[in-house]
C-alpha cells in the first residue's frame, strides 16, 4: 500500500499522541507538531505509511531526546494483556475448535495500537471477539495449510498484543507439533511495536525461534530487513502477518502463503480491503 492523503493527517496527529505519552511541555509539544507538519510537505507518495512513519518517529525521538517514546505505555499494555491471560486460557481449555479460538485471541490483541485512527477497548473486544465472524474469512484455508507447513513465520505487531501471540503460538505448537515456529519483531523501538526487549521479557526466546527483523518501520518492510530476516521470510512455508502495519508493508508482496490477521482501524485500510472499520480480517494471499 502506498500512502494515502488521509494518512498524512493521521501521521501529523500522532505527534499529539506522542506529546501526551511523554508528558511533553507545551513548548516541546508545539515543536513536535510543527516539525511533523513541515515534514509532511515532503512525504513521498511512493512509500507506504509505515515507511513514512519511521522517519517521522525517528525525528520526534531526537527532538524529545528519548529512544523509546512509548516505553511507559508499552509496559502498561503488557500488564493489561497479562491480566487477560486467565480468561483466555479458560476459553482455550473449553473450546471445541482451539485453532479458531486461538486465532480470534491473536486478532483481539491487535486492538492495542497507539497509531490507529480509531481506538478500541480491549475488554470490550474480548467480550465480543469469540462471537464475531471474520469479515474476510480465509480461516479454513489457513487451517488446511497448517498441517502441511514445516516452517511457520509469525510477524509480530504491537506490545501487549504480543502476549496474545504467545498463546497463539503455544496453541499452534500443540496442534501442529511437526512445524518450526519463528516470531519476528522490529529492529528498534517504533511507536508501540514489539521489539526483542519485550519479546524476550515475555519468554519468546524459549517458546520458539525469536528473530530481529532489523526494520525500523512499524511494519515488515522487506527491503529494510536484515539478510537473515529476508531469508526466513522467503523460505517459510507459511507466514502469519499480524496487524495493519505489516499489511500495509506487504500489500503487495513477492510472497504467497501470507495470512493477514488484523482488526481494521482506519478508513484507508478499510478501503484497501473493501471492508469497514472495526471488521476483523483473516485474509490469505
Amino acid at each position: 500500500m502506498v500512502i494515502d492523503e488521509a494518512c498524512v493527517s493521521c501521521i501529523i496527529n500522532q505527534s499529539i499522541k506522542v506529546a501526551h505519552a511523554i508528558k511533553a511541555s507545551d513548548a516541546l509539544s508545539q515543536i513536535l507538531t510543527s516539525t511533523v507538519e513541515a515534514m509532511s510537505k515532503d512525504f513521498s507518495l511512493a512509500h507506504n505509511p509505515p515507511e513514512v512513519a519511521a522517519d517521522v518517529y525517528e525525528k520526534m525521538a531526537q527532538l524529545a531526546d528519548k529512544t523509546d517514546l512509548y516505553d511507559e505505555v508499552k509496559a502498561l499494555s503488557t500488564l493489561k494483556a497479562l491480566s487477560c491471560i486467565p480468561l483466555l486460557q479458560s476459553k482455550l481449555l473449553s473450546s471445541s475448535n482451539k485453532l479458531l479460538t486461538a486465532t480470534k485471541i491473536a486478532v483481539a490483541g491487535n486492538v492495542i495500537d497507539l497509531a490507529a485512527e480509531v481506538a478500541f477497548d480491549l475488554d470490550e473486544e474480548l467480550q465480543q471477539i469469540f462471537d464475531t465472524e471474520f469479515s474476510h474469512n480465509d480461516f479454513q484455508i489457513l487451517a488446511n495449510k497448517l498441517p502441511h507447513a514445516k516452517n511457520v513465520l509469525i510477524i509480530g505487531d504491537n506490545v501487549g498484543e504480543h502476549i496474545f501471540d504467545y498463546l497463539f503460538i503455544q496453541t499452534l505448537q500443540e496442534l501442529f507439533p511437526h512445524a518450526e515456529y519463528s516470531y519476528m519483531v522490529r529492529g528498534n523501538p517504533i511507536i508501540n511495536d514489539v521489539t526483542m526487549k519485550e519479546a524476550k521479557e515475555a519468554g519468546f526466546d524459549k517458546l520458539c525461534k525469536l528473530v530481529d527483523s532489523g526494520v525500523n518501520t512499524p511494519g515488515f518492510a522487506y527491503e529494510r530487513a536484515f539478510p537473515h530476516a529476508k531469508e526466513l521470510f522467503d523460505d517459510a512455508d507459511l507466514i502469519i502477518s499480524k496487524g495493519m502495519g505489516n499489511y500495509e508493508c506487504l500489500s503487495p508482496s513477492h510472497r504467497h502463503n501470507i495470512c493477514f490477521l488484523l482488526k481494521v482501524k482506519c478508513q484507508v485500510v478499510a478501503r484497501s480491503l473493501d471492508k469497514e472499520v472495526g471488521d476483523i480480517i483473516c485474509k490469505m494471499v
